[in-house]
């Protein structure tokens, strides 16, 4: 009689392996994601629909004709960039992407900094922004960067009360030793950095992650034709001094960085080009006892501006 029962009865025992999957069903699911990423919800439509028009809407142009926008790709470029405090202007993070660590910072860092658009988009739409880059289910927009124009550099030092103190590169294509560069002026207590509008390095992401966070306040100018605005730089007063590893003079020898200056630094392989080195009032050289032939351009300005600030001083 009690077979019966237990053959008619509806109620099911545990079944073997089924206590993980019940243990799973009763674990967290983490914190509640943004509104913009929950399907069905309003944010989430009007985002993806944001996302679909910005990611076919061309990229605006800037002067040269090159697009003056910036996308990092990749989880790890994302999060890199936002911990180092790049400027941003919207993540867009893909539809059903897999909540690993580094989305779960990335989307944590772009809460706490504020100001950044967060944007749920389809994957095609980004393949078709990053022209078919492993994104990783992550793309970071980057504002234009907003260039100086040269002479603002000397007058704001002037306006201050001090002597210029300006650091020009000469062809100098890695945006990472413009970003030492920038990164170097602002600790030595220069006024800025010009670079050339074609064939040079500008300020990409690359360069605003390696300046550490100075280019925030250091200004970078950009100039048409270098060696006209070192004349102008002349004109206004200021001695031009560039770097060459067969310089007339030493540094320790070199009065003039006491007053305001503009210091050139040419390219590791290349050094100064010669219509920008005929019209440097002086060429200088960096003595090195160890026998290296030359320095990076982020190194070699960052000695040479030691010089001047101690000098000031």
């Amino acid at each position: 009689m009690a077979a019966n029962n237990r053959r008619m009865s509806g109620k099911k025992g545990a079944q073997v392996g089924s206590g993980g999957q019940r243990r799973r069903g009763l674990e967290g699911k983490g914190p509640t994601p943004p509104a913009e990423m929950r399907k069905g919800h309003k944010k989430n439509r009007v985002a993806t629909a944001k996302a679909k028009q910005t990611a076919r809407r061309p990229a605006p142009k800037g002067r040269g004709g090159k697009s003056t926008s910036e996308l990092v790709v990749g989880r790890n470029p994302v999060v890199e960039a936002l911990r180092e405090g790049v400027p941003a202007t919207m993540l867009y993070v893909q539809q059903f992407i897999d909540n690993d660590e580094r989305v779960r910072e990335a989307l944590q860092l772009v809460g706490e900094r504020g100001g950044i658009h967060l944007m749920e988009a389809p994957r095609p739409e980004l393949d078709r922004m990053t022209n078919g880059l492993n994104h990783q289910g992550l793309v970071l927009q980057i504002p234009p960067y907003e260039y100086a124009h040269p002479e603002d550099l000397a007058a704001a030092a002037y306006d201050a009360g001090q002597d210029p103190l300006i650091v020009a590169l000469d062809g100098v294509t890695d945006p990472r030793n413009l970003g030492a560069v920038v990164r170097s002026v602002s600790a030595f207590g220069g006024h800025g950095v010009v670079v050339p509008e074609r064939r040079a390095a500008g300020m990409t992401a690359g360069a605003w992650k390696t300046s550490a966070g100075t280019a925030a306040r250091t200004p970078v100018a950009r100039a048409t034709n270098l060696t006209r605005t070192l004349e102008a730089y002349k004109k206004a007063g200021i001695i031009v001094v560039g770097l060459a590893a067969d310089g007339e003079l030493e540094l320790g020898d070199l009065e003039a960085l006491g007053g305001p200056v503009a210091i050139v630094v040419g390219s590791e392989g290349k050094g100064l080009s010669r219509l920008v080195g005929e019209t440097c009032d002086y060429r200088v050289r960096i003595p090195m006892p160890g026998g290296a032939e030359s320095l990076n351009a982020g190194v070699a300005a960052g000695v040479v501006l030691y010089e001047a600030a101690r000098r000031r001083a």
